[in-house]
């Protein structure tokens, strides 16, 4: 996908991960990720920071991964705005903008404040 994403629509799709503990997901991402098993990492292409060519490389690396939202999750959830690389088939600079709109949908279910 090379156009722009529906943020909420992403979050929304996340929500059911939530409950999951961290352990889980990085342990779920670490053993199914196609990215830990597919690739030799040192061959994977770094991010140009330009929004097209980042978004078409993180579709690409991820195509056909089983466990692109818990990757996508567990990235908002340890890194959050801090994130670098491609994590959920999403380049840095759409996770960073995911970030806030997670964070708010988080706290809303939580009633207070999230993470």
């Amino acid at each position: 996908m090379t156009g722009t994403y529906d943020y909420e629509e992403i979050a929304t799709g996340l929500d059911r991960y939530a409950a999951a503990p961290d352990g889980l997901l990085a342990y779920l991402v670490a053993r199914d990720g196609l990215c830990f098993w597919a690739f030799d990492r040192a061959d994977i292409p770094e991010p140009s920071g330009e929004d097209t060519p980042d978004r078409e490389l993180a579709a690409g690396l991820c195509a056909g991964c089983p466990v692109i939202n818990e990757c996508l999750e567990l990235d908002l959830r340890s890194a959050g705005s801090e994130t670098i690389g491609v994590w959920g088939a999403l380049p840095e600079s759409d996770r960073r903008a995911l970030h806030s709109v997670w964070l708010r949908r988080r706290a809303d279910s939580a009633g207070g404040e999230a993470r």
